[in-house]
Parts: structure tokens; C-alpha cells; sequence
């Protein structure tokens, strides 16, 4: 891995923010003062959290960290400039350094970097790190408005309505078009705020046979297009432990994206077949868009935002973020707000979104810089990231059991596999869901931790 290359932090950050999973594959510094300030690594079993000048920070997510330089010059860096006095010791998830190996060897974390909704039960809550920021949040006057509200209230909704996260890296959807394709057949290319019925009619004139080559108009993953859906709509009910997809609302969102893939010729593959130049549009995290510019250099593509519903006309993807934790056995709990507080800084923001890396601040300097040092996203449409919202999580009442719903049933195998009708996929899923809401909530109620839907 080279270093330097952004291109890898971004690569992998797709992979680990969209599955929402602990990736299983997974320095020294002199600050400006001339201090000596180590960064340790190893396997959890050095060091200890109950060190005066000792914080733990241990990342969860993105492979990209496991390379101690990349985190170093992502996140270690900075912290060593602005607490020259503290001694940041770093570990990545991976075999002998899971949770369960940290916890056996009394070596807890004092700040988490974690998947900030699924994992906040299934890792967090699991091992009882869970901890409120309220009252830091106030002690030390961060102003919360300046994050993506969407990205905070997708916190909240996971944290039984406290923040036990604070959001620290996004993975934002775009769409992709292939500039050739549109150009071969006199199209207008798509724009940031294109409807899902403008989609609809380009990809029907970009749907054709041409000689021996078959055009594809648009893919659309149905999985991630339903569980961020733009319309805010809720699969768990908002009010009880019961499936909330049997819905007028739901079988809108679902026939909605069904016609694109009724379109003859146009069924569902994958939004991956994008970069083989055969398809006009694809809606993805631009990450994987980036890979796709590194893997075919003579790719003649840009982006815009992901397209909208009409009565939600600035809502992209419900957030799909990563963010910092702070562990209630932390000793330093003061400190480790203060080291996230200032990670959250539009200095430290603005040098991070030059590398790549999709900021949770509303802040348009920062937003301005993204990928500044990519060079494969260079005169690419880089403000179609930032063109629309995240769309809000639909509420849901603290206490309430959580399972991750499976929502990709509904398109494979019900409509894909079986031809289901949109209503009969709908409910079948939903009663899916019941039954594993229940079993959930008998699993806890025995003593177990109920994460087996998780």
C-alpha cells in the first residue's frame, strides 16, 4: 500500500461504511515544540488507559487505519500537534485485537472509531461501552448545528436518543454517467436535482441494443436505495417492536425504482459493471467511482447528486457515516472530547477532505476542498456530493428492540428471483422482520445480548 495514496483510504472506507461491518481483513512524531510524542501499536496488550498521559484510540472501521502511517497522517497527526503532552496510542480491529480481545486484557479504549447505527448495538452496546456526550457536548460549548443533522439524528435514532457518537467520515451515493455514451446519442447529461421520472426517460432512451453491444440506461443498488431511502420512511415502526414496510408509502418507494428494471433490457445486474463502458448511469458511493477512474484511466465519466423524489426535492441518502465514540470506562473521558472537538475543526476538516474523505461538517470551505489531492477526480463534478441533504432517520421511541431489517429480500429473491408484486414482496419481508423482532426481544429477555440479527 503506498502511503500516501488517497485513493486507498477511499477505496476501503466504501467497503467498510456501506456494509456497516468491523472489517475481519483489515509512529513516531516530534511536535512543533521538539517534544517526543510515540504513537504505540501492537496488540492491545501494552499500555493501559489508566495512564495520566495515555489515550487509546482504537479504530473499528476502515482497513485504511490498519496502516499505522495512514492513520498517523489522517488523524494521529494532528492530534499530536494540538496535545503535544499526551501519549496516543493506537490499535486497528483485527484477529487478537477485537473488542472481546481488548476487554480480556483490560486494555478499553478511551475513543471508538466506529459504524455510528448498525454497530452502535451490535459492537458497542454488546460490550457495554455505550456513553452518552450530552453533558461534554455542553461542558465544552460544541456547537452541533455546524455536523449534518442527518448524520446526527441517524446517531440519535441508534443511541436510544443520546449521541453516543459524534459523525467523523461520511460515504456519500452519486450518480455516475458515462459522458461517451450520452454524447454517442445526443443526450443531455444529468443534473444535480434530476428527478427519479427524468431518470426514468433518459434511461429508456439509453437502453438499446447497438450491434453486437447491449447499453444498459441505469443500476440502481435496490438494497441501499430502500435502507437510506430519500422519503424517510421507517421499517421499524416508529412506536412498537413490529415491521413498518407494508405501507402505501413503501410500495411507492418500491415501484418506483422496479419500473427502471422492467425497462426490457435494462434488469438488474450490478452498479459495478459501470466502468466496462455498456452502461449510461449508475448510482454509487464515490469511492467505488474513484476505484473505477484508477482501474480504467479512459473512462469518460462525471457525476451529479443521486436522483430526487419530487416531494423530497433536496434529500440524498439518509447518512451513511462513521464516527467517534467515547467508552463509559474511559478515564479520560474530558481529554478524549476534546481531542474529537477539535477533529471536528474546519482545520483539521478541510486537510482531511483534500485527501478524499466526505466531512460531516456543513462547512463550504471544506466541502470546496474534497479531493483537492486526488488527482482522479481532478475537473470532475465533485459539488454534486454536496448539492442535496441527507435525508432524516425516521424517528423511533427509545427502548424499542432493534434488529438490522432485512430489507434486500424484498428485491432478491421476491421481485428478482420469485416476481413477487411489489405488495405481496412488501409484506412478506415485513413479517420477516416481525418474526425476527420477536425472537430478538425473547433473546434478550433470557440473557443473551440479542444480536443475532444484528
Amino acid at each position: 500500500m503506498k502511503k500516501t495514496a488517497a485513493y486507498a483510504l477511499l477505496t476501503i472506507l466504501a467497503f467498510s461504511a456501506l456494509t456497516g461491518c468491523t472489517d475481519n481483513t483489515n509512529t513516531e512524531s516530534v511536535n512543533e515544540g521538539g517534544n517526543q510524542v510515540t504513537s504505540e501499536t501492537g496488540t492491545g496488550n501494552s499500555g493501559s488507559t489508566s495512564d495520566d498521559n495515555v489515550l487509546f484510540f482504537y479504530t473499528a472501521q476502515n482497513k485504511t487505519y490498519e496502516d499505522e502511517a495512514n492513520f498517523d497522517r489522517l488523524i494521529g497527526q494532528f492530534i499530536k500537534k494540538k496535545f503535544p503532552d499526551i501519549t496516543l496510542k493506537h490499535v486497528h480491529w483485527n484477529d487478537g485485537t477485537r473488542y472481546e480481545d481488548l476487554i480480556a486484557k483490560g486494555t478499553i479504549p478511551d475513543i471508538v472509531f466506529e459504524e455510528t447505527y448498525r454497530n452502535a448495538h451490535r459492537m458497542i452496546e454488546k460490550f457495554d461501552l455505550e456513553y452518552d456526550m450530552s453533558e461534554l457536548i455542553k461542558k465544552f460549548n460544541f456547537d452541533t448545528s455546524v455536523l449534518d443533522q442527518g448524520s446526527l439524528e441517524r446517531i440519535k435514532t441508534a443511541s436510544n436518543g443520546k449521541i453516543y457518537a459524534l459523525p467523523f467520515e461520511q460515504s456519500d451515493f452519486v450518480l455516475v454517467y458515462n459522458k461517451d455514451i450520452f454524447d454517442k446519442y445526443g443526450l443531455d447529461y444529468p443534473k444535480d436535482g434530476m428527478t427519479y421520472d427524468q431518470a426514468y426517460e433518459l434511461t429508456k432512451k439509453l437502453t438499446r441494443q447497438d450491434g453486437d453491444i447491449t447499453y444498459k440506461g441505469y443500476q440502481q443498488h435496490p438494497s441501499h436505495y430502500m435502507y437510506y431511502n430519500q422519503l424517510s420512511e421507517a421499517v421499524l415502526d416508529p412506536n412498537e417492536d413490529k415491521g413498518d414496510l407494508d405501507t402505501d408509502s413503501w410500495l411507492k418507494i418500491v415501484n418506483n425504482i422496479r419500473r427502471f428494471y422492467e425497462i426490457p433490457g435494462n434488469q438488474f445486474i450490478t452498479t459495478g459493471d459501470f466502468p466496462k463502458g455498456q452502461m449510461g448511469m449508475s448510482v454509487d458511493v464515490i469511492e467505488n467511482v474513484l476505484k473505477w477512474s484508477q482501474d480504467y484511466p479512459d473512462l469518460n465519466f462525471d457525476i451529479s447528486s443521486v436522483p430526487v423524489f419530487p416531494e423530497a426535492p433536496n434529500n440524498k441518502y439518509q447518512a451513511n457515516v462513521n464516527g467517534l465514540f467515547i467508552t463509559k470506562q474511559s478515564k479520560h473521558k474530558d481529554l478524549a472530547f476534546q481531542v474529537i472537538q477539535y477533529l471536528l475543526s474546519p482545520e483539521v476538516q478541510e486537510a482531511r477532505a483534500k485527501e478524499g474523505i466526505i466531512s460531516p461538517l456543513n462547512d463550504s470551505k471544506v466541502q470546496e476542498a474534497f479531493a483537492q489531492n486526488v488527482p482522479q477526480l481532478k475537473d470532475k463534478h465533485t459539488a454534486g456530493i454536496f448539492a442535496l441533504k441527507s435525508a432524516m432517520p425516521a424517528p423511533r421511541k427509545p427502548g424499542l428492540t432493534f434488529i438490522n431489517p432485512p430489507v434486500q429480500q424484498v428485491f432478491q429473491p421476491n421481485i428478482f428471483e420469485q416476481s413477487k408484486d411489489s405488495a405481496t414482496a412488501l409484506r412478506v419481508v415485513n413479517e420477516m422482520i416481525n418474526k425476527q423482532l420477536a425472537e430478538t426481544k425473547a433473546a434478550v429477555e433470557a440473557g443473551g445480548d440479542g444480536t443475532q440479527y444484528q
